[in-house]
């Protein structure tokens, strides 16, 4: 091989991690453009009444970007806005391995990491539940959208997924009460963090969002771990 040319090669491959990553971050930031841009719309004039066309003007892209990024239309466009706002950015990084998550597992204390969870679940439902109630406000009034009811079926099947991984961790961990099954406790984990409880106990109830924070740390542990009431019975039923 001539002189020239591995040296060409070698320059190549030294190029091509660098333009991956560079093509990886710039999408990441139109992806971020697009559901910022569509989730303002969208809380503003409702999902029905927002466009493709309104949401790339608004991003700065071409409508053909939006199909790009969401393939599937405006239920996918819906989806890409609700998964950037739960994760809080574009990075394609999975939920288990954010540091926050880790952090959580990494905790020894069954009760604080319950608490962990509660403050992140929080943090979560504050960012998502405006998208979440235009987005349930929109199926109601399109029963016959089955992209629509597709998306938000698809979202709480994720969320019941979502809730196995602590209630699988605990159940390692030997700290479920007695008798609660991973699956128990992941179906009780889903329903305490829905977006329809946060939205009662802050809305409804007048709740602050640190108030509400402590009251599902505090309604986890003592339905998960078996914290015993004033008669010795344990929490929630299994």
């Amino acid at each position: 091989m001539r002189l020239e040319s591995w040296l060409a090669m070698t320059d190549q491959k030294k190029r091509r991690p660098y333009s991956s990553a560079l093509r990886q971050e710039q999408a990441r930031i139109t992806r971020e453009k697009i559901a910022t841009a569509a989730r303002e719309l969208m809380i503003r004039k409702g999902y029905a009444d927002t466009t493709m066309a309104e949401v790339a003007r608004a991003a700065g892209v071409a409508v053909q970007t939006l199909y790009t990024s969401s393939p599937g239309g405006k239920p996918a466009l819906a989806k890409l806005v609700y998964d950037v706002t739960l994760a809080g950015d574009a990075r394609p990084l999975p939920q288990s391995d954010r540091p926050e998550v880790l952090a959580i597992i990494d905790e020894p204390d069954p009760v604080r990491q319950l608490a962990g969870y509660a403050a992140m679940a929080t943090a979560i439902l504050r960012r998502v539940q405006p998208v979440h109630r235009v987005l349930r406000a929109a199926a109601a009034a399109s029963p016959a959208d089955a992209g629509l009811q597709d998306l938000l079926a698809g979202i709480e099947r994720e969320r019941l997924t979502g809730s196995r991984g602590p209630a699988e961790h605990l159940h390692a961990l030997g700290a479920l009460r007695p008798g609660l099954t991973a699956a128990r406790a992941a179906a009780q984990i889903y329903v305490l963090t829905s977006t329809e409880n946060f939205e009662k106990l802050t809305e409804v109830c007048g709740w602050s969002a640190a108030e509400y924070e402590e009251w599902l740390a505090t309604t986890l542990a003592a339905s998960l771990l078996g914290r015993s009431g004033p008669s010795g019975s344990s929490g929630a039923g299994q």
